[in-house]
């Protein structure tokens, strides 16, 4: 059977940018597939908000292609945004309010309203498991699920790719390896492709693969066992190390 293979969910071909002369990222070619969770890990200053701003449409790049499902950011902004779901590192929920009035206020910023809008509410709480919190002001819920709350609020509008920054920034070790594996069960389940940001190597341990950034360069991109082959490591943690030439603290 002929045939084209569909695009990648989130298509990325030699992007640069560069900020007052000094390059952020240098020439970034990464795919992410539909129903892949993909680990951009690297150390704080790699490059990687940077990198998410290009994803996002917030900064143009200044060489290189930035696709979702085929689309480029121009003429197709506006479809592509629909698509796209994100967690910025710095919260963007009001804490005053409950969980509920969030999501119907931001549901409304993505043309929701009335009864689909309420039905959605309810979907993206109990794919997060925060339904019991939703009438709870978001300032009294533990840090773990304040985060919830955040990317129960980036899927409101049905993405099909999900873009997280950082996104167990201030949780302890138990709320961010929960979080993690919450998302990779939603992966699973869902077909949603996932691009997940850290600089922390347990979170990306079972990615499905790694795109390891050094000083806004893409150094590989692996799943976690072929990256350990490939610096012939013990660990995912030593090859980290070897690969970003830093030490553990």
């Amino acid at each position: 059977m002929n045939g084209t293979a569909p695009p990648p969910a989130l298509h990325l071909a030699q992007v640069s940018k560069s900020y007052g002369g000094n390059p952020a990222l240098r020439d970034i070619s990464l795919d992410v597939q539909p129903g892949e969770f993909v680990g951009l890990l690297g150390p704080n200053g790699a490059g990687k908000s940077t990198l998410f701003q290009v994803c996002t449409g917030l900064f143009a790049p200044d060489g290189g292609k930035v696709q979702l499902f085929g689309l480029e950011y121009g003429k197709s902004s506006s479809l592509i945004l629909s698509q796209l779901g994100i967690v910025f590192q710095t919260r963007s929920l009001d804490a005053d309010i409950t969980v509920r009035a969030n999501l119907r206020f931001f549901g409304g910023l993505f043309g929701l309203f009335g009864r689909g809008l309420k039905e959605r509410v309810i979907a993206v709480a109990r794919m997060m498991e925060i339904e019991p919190l939703l009438d709870k002001p978001v300032r009294s819920l533990s840090g773990g699920n304040q985060r919830r709350a955040e990317i129960a609020r980036a899927l409101l509008p049905q993405p099909k790719v999900l873009l997280l920054d950082e996104p167990t920034t201030g949780l302890d070790a138990t709320a961010r390896r929960n979080l993690v594996a919450h998302v990779r069960g939603i992966v699973a389940t869902t077909g949603l492709a996932v691009l997940w940001a850290t600089h922390l190597v347990d979170e990306v341990a079972h990615a499905d693969r790694i795109a390891l950034l050094v000083r806004g360069e893409v150094k590989a991109v692996l799943p976690p066992a072929d990256l350990i082959a490939l610096t012939g490591a013990s660990d995912l943690t030593g090859a980290y190390f070897d690969m970003t030439d830093t030490k553990p603290t």
